[in-house]
């Protein structure tokens, strides 16, 4: 805790001082009084970490001034001050709620000893409170595989922001995992019960994405045989998820815009307006903001869509997901396939954990997936893994050797220089290239030079 605020109320005005100075030297931030009801006050207004109180005073007693404070907030610690011969008064006190107390005259080590007490029990509560906290929210995550910093703050917003209707928009690379948050955001929402509808704008045509977002009458267009519901009503009272949302063509980002605002929009061909409760999801790998600069995507749509913002970092900046994912989707195939494998090699674990997965999260259980297939033993080999992930061996053994070769190429071209200036006498080139005359023959023989 960066501060401590302490609140004193004693109706003996030395006693009052003696502690106030003390405390105040010790670090504390410390309010005083002699007025129970002033204190009472100052509970109330101001934040107070431990009340030290004396129990025997004119207005109110240190038991009333206890339940009082417990009353207005149950987290202030208390501390009661007695004389010797109150001990039942103070006994009684702690039944009530104190965390200790003190004879007078105080003994000001104890009294420290006490706060010092107070101060680290209220501490581990806090930091127990946010373990519970964030164990709670993993726990509403438990289906996504990750162990990295970066992705515990991402599942950390996701689950804070699932309670609420705010539309979310997904932000990242192809293949993170962007639809696997969105499923997880439904999942640990009060919508869970309802439909999770999902629906790809770069797939789709501008005249079929309409018609699969808004559906259609019977008779809208030439094959429209009957009636369709389209997403958003399919999605009512669930969510629906809208994936490469910076494909979607501005023909139908007026409607969307629409639809998002006020919950409804009327069928391709229809006149009715329909309304639902839809909360929206929405995912892109696009940069909105360029896009809302060249005019290619509207900017009112743009922030209706970013209320709230995940971005799902890439696979090569959270490396310490790679190997729960390997084994994840490693124990997968292994089902799917009826194979037993015992694992990977030295090399082929390697290399995987060196990749940069350019296709992030769907290329890792793409390679995963074909290893498992094409493993003939039960170790999967770096030969196994697809030629992208082995060339990172053959490009460093190549690197390396290329450096090599630069590096002989560069010292026979000194020695060459060295003899030719002293015209073949190796001890004059030894002595310019810093070499004994046995170290430059040894070199020459080395290089096959003459």
């Amino acid at each position: 805790m960066s501060s401590y605020t302490i609140l004193i109320i004693d109706d003996e005005q030395m006693q009052l001082k003696a502690l106030a100075g003390f405390l105040k030297n010790k670090g504390f931030q410390v309010e005083a009084t002699t007025s129970p009801i002033e204190g009472i006050q100052k509970v109330k207004s101001a934040s107070v970490d431990l009340l030290l109180t004396d129990y025997k005073m004119p207005e109110k007693n240190g038991l009333e001034v206890l339940t009082e404070t417990k009353a207005i907030n149950p987290e202030v610690d208390v501390v009661v001050m007695t004389a010797f011969g109150s001990i039942d008064s103070a006994k009684d006190a702690i039944k009530g709620g104190a965390v200790d107390y003190l004879t007078k005259p105080v003994d000001l080590l104890q009294l420290e000893l006490i706060i010092k007490k107070a101060r680290e029990r209220k501490q581990l509560i806090s930091e127990n409170k946010h373990l519970k906290e964030q164990l709670a929210e993993k726990a509403r995550f438990k289906n996504i595989i990750s162990q990295s910093p970066q992705m515990e703050e991402v599942l950390s917003r996701a689950a804070r922001v699932a309670d609420s209707k705010a539309t979310v928009l997904i932000r990242g690379e192809s293949g993170t995992g962007k639809e696997q948050i969105a499923l997880a955001i439904h999942a640990a929402s009060p919508r869970r019960d309802g439909a999770f509808v999902a629906v790809n704008c770069a797939a789709l045509s501008d005249g079929v994405l309409e018609s699969e977002l808004f559906g259609h009458e019977k008779g809208a267009f030439t094959g429209a045989m009957q009636q369709v519901r389209g997403r958003f009503e399919r999605a009512d009272k669930g969510t629906l998820f809208i994936d490469e949302i910076g494909d979607i063509p501005p023909t139908v980002q007026v409607k969307l815009l629409r639809a998002i605002q006020e919950q409804t929009f009327e069928r391709v061909g229809g006149t009715e307006t329909i309304r639902v409760d839809t909360r929206i999801v929405a995912a892109t790998n696009r940069d909105l903001e360029r896009m809302v600069r060249d005019d290619h995507f509207r900017e009112d749509l743009y922030y209706r869509l970013n209320v709230v913002s995940v971005h799902v970092p890439p696979l090569k900046e959270r490396r310490t997901d790679i190997q729960p994912l390997i084994d994840h989707f490693l124990m997968r195939f292994l089902v799917e396939n009826q194979k037993r494998i015992q694992g990977l090699s030295k090399e082929a674990m390697d290399l995987l954990m060196k990749y940069d997965y350019p296709g992030n999260v769907r290329e890792l259980e793409n390679i995963i997936e074909q290893a498992v297939v094409l493993s003939r033993g039960d170790i999967i080999n770096s030969e196994d893994l697809p030629f992208a992930v082995q060339n990172l061996q053959s490009e460093k053994e190549g690197a390396t050797g290329d450096l090599e070769k630069r590096v002989t190429a560069f010292e026979q071209k000194l020695i060459l220089e060295a003899l030719q200036k002293f015209g073949g006498v190796q001890t004059k080139a030894a002595e310019l290239l810093g070499l004994s005359e046995r170290n430059l023959r040894y070199k020459l023989k080395k290089h096959g030079m003459k």
